[in-house]
Parts: C-alpha cells; structure tokens; sequence
C-alpha cells in the first residue's frame, strides 16, 4: 500500500505495521539513524525447561547479519526456565532483525527435541521409539525437525539403512502383500518393512503373510491396540514370533507408549504428538546499548 507521500510499503513477514519499506528506504534506517555507531547486546532466555536445539544455526544466522553470536548452552543439551541459550551484539538495526530470525531458528525444532526425550524417557528403555510423520511435514522443515527429534533421542527411521519400506499404497499397487515383499527381495542386502492395515484381510492373518513372505519388520499401524494384540498371538501360535519385529502406529500419545510396549510391541512409531509439539517459550530481551 502507499502513504501520503507516496512511499510504497511492505508488510515484515510477522505483519509488524510498515516496519519495512521497499528496498530504497527502510523505516528502521530512520529510526536508528542517531545510532549508527552504537552498539546494542541482547540474549535469548528460555522461558521452560526441555531441549534446546538450533543454536549454532542461529549464532550463524546472526553473524550474516555482522552482529556477534555466542552461544551460550551446547546444542541438544538440556535447559532450565531462565537459563539464557544466545548472545548477540551489533547494530540497532541488525539485532532487531535478529529477533526476527533466531526465535525461529530455535523454538519449534526446540519443541520437538523437547517432545523426543519425554517420549524416550516414556519408554524406559523396554520398547524401542521411533519418530515418524515425515510425510506430512513441509519439505524445507524436515531436515531441522529430523535432527531435532534426534537430539531428543529418538531414531527418525523405522530401521537402518539399507531398508525398503512398504507402506499401504505400494500393497495395493504391487498387487498385495506376498506380492510386494517379493519385489523388494529381489534387492538384496535391505530390510524389509511393511505396513499392515488390514485392508487385505483380518490384521493377524496380514501378520502371518508378512512374516512368512520374508518381512523383517511388520508394522501394524492401526492404532487399534487389540489389533497389536491379536497379531502377536497369531505369530507366536505359528512359530513366527521370533522372525520378525512387530511395530506399532497410529495416533499414539507419549503417556501411550509404556502400555504398548508392554503389550509386545518391539518398535512404537510415534508421529504427531513429537511434530506436533509446543514450540519452546523464548524471550529476546536488549540488556545493553552504548
């Protein structure tokens, strides 16, 4: 939109009334004009205990603006409420703009790091957890909320590589579940995982066929817990038990995961309740100029 003086102005991307102006002339330029060679400090407080991650990324985001950037807790470590994460120094101009960029860099991957370690910590080491979902996260996030949910502690895959996984889409493409896991047999040296929904008949019987076609992981993700029950009974009653690892998905809450496990379930696939997480608290507060 334009002023009455006809200078074009451009919305900052968190709708900051008329912060910024078109490239020719920048409101914050006039704003600090008188401070040109004064020199501004402020840090970034953690306003909750959890996982803190992204640091480094935002000390590197500060410094391409020219301001100084220490970090002052190690990347993946665990924060109290007050304990402050990031130093920046420089300009008026470059530490409000850092505002705008290291609280980003920092609170949701910082969220779901946070959400990783409550859900490892769920487990008590008696069921291994594995950080799903990815398909349903943007394109230019998954790489930060992958390491994220690393550094919380939790696998991002459903097995080491080399593996093929076989979801839903690839059974009915291939023409069933036999028929799928023979076409990825015929790449030799991976892991073989497939995921059962019952679509192809009742889930203990899918069980069994995975088991028997070569399967090495079957994952049951129905969310339905008698489901995982039944499809552990079966495998056990047929000698199949010991062949395969059984996983678990579908709609699962870390205070799920015990219980689970305790039903049988060697892998909990845990999706939404880890991407979904709060973003962490943070507080970018100037503590001196001059």
């Amino acid at each position: 939109m334009k002023n009455h003086v006809g200078v074009r102005y451009v919305k900052f991307h968190d709708d900051r009334a008329n912060l910024v102006t078109s490239p020719v002339k920048d409101i914050r330029d006039e704003l600090f004009n008188h401070l040109l060679h004064t020199q501004v400090t402020a840090v970034l407080t953690t306003e909750q205990g959890g996982v803190a991650v992204g640091l480094l990324e935002a000390a590197e985001a500060a410094r391409s603006l020219g301001l100084k950037g220490d970090v002052l807790a190690k990347d993946g470590s665990i924060v109290k409420a007050g304990q402050p994460l990031l130093r920046v120094q420089g300009t008026p101009k470059g530490v409000v703009m850092t505002e705008d960029i290291v609280i980003g860099i920092i609170a949701k991957p910082s969220g779901i790091a946070t959400a990783a370690r409550a859900a490892a910590e769920a487990a008590g080491g008696t069921v291994e957890v594995v950080a799903g979902a990815w398909k349903k996260v943007p394109p230019e996030c998954k790489k930060a909320f992958r390491t994220a949910a690393s550094l919380g502690g939790l696998r991002t895959r459903i097995a080491e590589h080399p593996f093929v996984y076989l979801d839903k889409n690839y059974v009915r493409i291939l023409g069933g579940i036999v028929q799928a896991l023979e076409a990825a047999r015929r790449m030799e040296g991976r892991t073989l995982v497939v995921q059962l929904k019952g679509e192809t008949g009742p889930i203990d019987e899918e069980a069994v066929e995975a088991a028997r076609a070569g399967a090495a992981i079957i994952m049951i993700d129905t969310g339905n817990e008698n489901d995982l029950r039944e499809a552990i009974r079966r495998l056990e009653k047929e000698g199949l038990r010991k062949s395969v690892r059984v996983a678990f998905a579908g709609g699962i809450r870390i205070e799920d995961i015990g219980r689970i496990g305790a039903l049988g379930a060697d892998i909990v696939d845990i999706g939404t309740a880890i991407v979904d997480a709060p973003m962490m608290q943070l507080r970018f507060d100037v503590i001196s100029v001059g």
